[in-house]
């Protein structure tokens, strides 16, 4: 059997060691039961020695309690250090009403005893006794160490108390001599295990109270295990191993407390007599295991061939089929209560689960492909749509430089660049604003709109794509004004992306609608064409980032298929949805917004005051990018601002100490030090400290925006500039100085 286990040559001896393998959890389990009934043993010796720990040090303190009472009494007796034979008459009176005490009596300045309850044959002087020292230093009670009495010849503690006069100064010192048999009065009385231990020292180690054998030990040092132990926390358990080889468990407890004493009780019990019970019975539990090991071992050897082996043999068969790929096997056992029913619906599960990932792992697999198609077919698409208007702005660009051309042909010129330029720009912010609608970074500046508002806007944007393809537009808008709560930009970017969606994949000549209906609580917003329609498969991803018709020549404006994802969510941005809808290719399609909503009047709000435009400004001009800058220049010029150029953060520090700048077009990305670092500069300068700062930058995140804010900057605009937009801000400027 031995060399069937070491083998594992059949399985039978596989089953031996399952069964072994099986009694194992409970091996730990009754082993780490039989580790924590020990442990559970230590801690409730440890809660039963440190209250008898408490109550000896309770008891012992009580002691000490009462001889300093005793002594307060004494030293408020005005006579005391009258007559010294009635001095000792009244302590040795005060001794026999209180035999603990081996002797009373008291100290003058310079060590002298002049008074004692037991007479003495020589004079006595205890100068050189700490105690005596303590409390003449201390001016109160002090209870001082082991003491071997020169006049009573007995092991004792003094406790001492000083006699003050009326300023409150020391002017001698009675005292009390503890008779330490006394002392172990309680000691004698508690009953503790063979083998424990209890003792007490002084603040010096010194044994003043032990059990057992106390007199043998009186005055003795501790064993610098004990004094360190005793040094330490009182509460905490410790186990220490005696000068006579005993372990044993001890806990400590200081005698009295707020500066009774500075002895401390310690009560050690031996090791082995607490986990006794504990290792009795892990023996019993041990005893027990080996015998259910041995009859399981048993069972397996002779009954396991019928009842276990066999479908056993059937479950490794199966097992193996499915290890070959076959995951569909199954091990046909029917399932009952018992483990190897157990273990075959674990393996069935296995193989259907198994099954199933894999299925996943499939459908997985084919949804990266189709990812990995649709990221190939964006860059692409984005290659070709940043060609398109490349083409026409690099031809007019040389056509511009070439300075043959008439004053029509760069009219016309610059006309296509600002398109293209604007094309562009379009599609950047489509995709900045689709990262940071996925980001939750898009806040919504909601109030109340007039639906009608809404549309009209962006009717106006997407009208010069309508008239391009020869469109015929229908507007129907309901009879009772309709509002929404909402962001009146975002909304007008909804309505005319879908609009500009329509208008790309209808022919020249079609017709689109949009029809405005109010229900019940809701605004529906519908647009449709007679365009090429959707198939049923781009019904279900249109929404989808990048998801587009296929393309041919007359879908030139597709886009990057990113205007419906970003339509969807900011319709959901607002409380609501959007559908799509087509009857099939060629067919038209249909796109339906709804909102929450429902009729009211648009809020008039008062107009703001008129910008005031007009003057002209020195302007300052900070770009590393030469070309970017140059165009700057040459558009300001053109509008009579003096205009200074500087392509350093350093330069521009020069310039505008030098020429005083009104308003400051600032690049972030310079070669020497960021944009916002030369804004925060600028702000320091006598010369631009209310000069008008303005980032013109391609970062376009709103943590650089805030960033840009913090630095100073008044106004932020994102390469490619608006140009309309800043050149209305800045005729509403005004002269920071007066000019010449």
């Amino acid at each position: 059997m031995a060399f069937l286990l070491f083998q594992l040559n059949s399985l039978r001896s596989r089953l031996i060691l399952l069964v072994a393998l099986a009694i194992a959890p409970i091996a730990v389990m009754t082993l780490v039961s039989g580790v924590r009934e020990r442990e559970h043993a230590v801690q409730v010796a440890e809660e039963n020695l440190q209250r008898l720990t408490n109550l000896a040090a309770a008891n012992e303190a009580q002691s000490i309690e009462g001889a300093r009472q005793i002594l307060r009494d004494l030293a408020s007796i005005p006579d005391l250090t009258g007559d010294q034979a009635h001095c000792s008459r009244l302590l040795a009176n005060i001794q026999r009403q209180n035999p603990d005490y081996a002797n009373l009596g008291l100290i003058q300045l310079n060590g002298d005893v002049t008074c004692s309850a037991v007479p003495a044959s020589a004079p006595v002087n205890l100068a050189d006794r700490s105690h005596f020292r303590r409390a003449v230093h201390l001016r109160r009670f002090v209870a001082g160490g082991y003491v071997f009495g020169r006049v009573i010849q007995k092991h004792t503690v003094n406790l001492t108390y000083p006699l003050l006069d009326e300023a409150q100064q020391v002017k001698a010192v009675v005292f009390a001599a503890l008779d330490l048999t006394k002392l172990d009065r309680f000691v004698a009385d508690i009953k503790l295990p063979p083998g424990s231990l209890l003792l007490t020292a002084d603040s010096e180690g010194k044994i003043i109270s032990r059990k057992p054998s106390p007199e043998q030990w009186f005055g003795k040092q501790v064993w610098p295990e004990m004094r360190a132990a005793m040094a330490g926390e009182p509460g905490k358990p410790v186990l220490l191993t005696g000068p006579d080889g005993i372990e044993r468990l001890h806990r400590f407890a200081r005698v009295g407390n707020n500066g009774l004493s500075d002895y401390t009780v310690t009560i050690g019990i031996p090791v082995d007599d607490i986990t006794a019970v504990a290792r009795r019975d892990q023996l019993m539990d041990m005893t027990a295991l080996a015998v259910t090991l041995l009859l399981a071992m048993l069972a397996a050897w002779f009954v396991g061939d019928v009842l276990v082996l066999r479908r056993v043999k059937r479950l490794a068969a199966t097992a193996n089929r499915i290890a070959s790929g076959t995951l569909g096997a199954r091990s046909g056992i029917s399932y009952g209560n018992e483990e190897i029913s157990e273990l075959a619906r674990a393996l069935d599960a296995m193989a259907e689960a198994l099954q199933e990932k894999e299925q996943q792992h499939l459908n997985a697999e084919r949804q990266l492909r189709l990812a990995d198609q649709r990221k190939d077919e964006f860059l692409a698409m984005l290659a070709h749509e940043l060609r398109n208007p490349l083409a026409p702005i690099s031809a007019g660009a040389q056509l511009l430089q070439s300075g043959h051309a008439t004053e029509a042909v760069v009219s016309r010129t610059a006309g296509i660049i600002v398109r293209q330029v604007t094309h562009m720009t379009r599609l950047v912010d489509d995709l900045l604003d689709v990262s940071r609608v996925t980001r939750g970074l898009v806040t919504l500046t909601r109030m109340p709109l007039n639906v009608a508002d809404v549309v009209a806007d962006a009717v106006e944007q997407a009208e010069p794509l309508f008239q391009t393809k020869q469109h015929r537009f229908e507007l129907t808008l309901p009879e009772v004004p309709q509002q929404v709560a909402g962001d009146h930009k975002r909304l007008v970017q909804v309505l005319v992306n879908v609009l500009n969606n329509a208008a790309k994949y209808t022919p020249v000549g079609g017709t689109i609608k949009l029809a405005v209906h109010g229900e019940e609580g809701l605004v529906r917003l519908v647009v449709s064409d007679s365009g090429i329609g959707m198939a049923p498969e781009l019904r279900g991803r249109v929404f989808e980032l990048f998801a587009q018709a296929d393309r041919n020549p007359d879908r030139s404006q597709g886009g990057l298929g990113l205007g419906l994802a970003l339509v969807k969510s900011l319709v959901e941005l607002h409380g609501g949805t959007i559908a799509a809808d087509s009857a099939g290719e060629h067919q038209g399609s249909t796109f339906t917004i709804t909102l929450p909503g429902g009729p009211g009047q648009k809020p008039s709000f008062p107009a703001g005051p008129a910008a005031t435009g007009g003057a002209k400004l020195r302007v300052l001009v900070v770009d590393d990018n030469v070309d970017a800058a140059q165009t700057l220049q040459l558009l300001l010029d053109a509008s009579g601002h003096e205009v200074l150029v500087a392509h350093t953060a350093l330069e521009a520090l020069e310039i505008a100490q030098r020429s005083a700048p009104e308003l400051c077009l600032l690049d972030i990305g310079l070669p020497d030090i960021s944009g916002n670092e030369l804004a925060r500069g600028l702000r320091a300068l006598p010369q631009t400290a209310h000069a008008t700062l303005v980032a013109v930058t391609g970062y376009g995140r709103r943590e650089d925006r805030d960033l840009a804010d913090a630095a100073g900057f008044d106004h932020y605009f994102v390469k490619p500039v608006d140009v309309e937009a800043l050149l209305a801000l800045i005729a509403g400027l005004q002269p920071a100085t007066p000019r010449t």
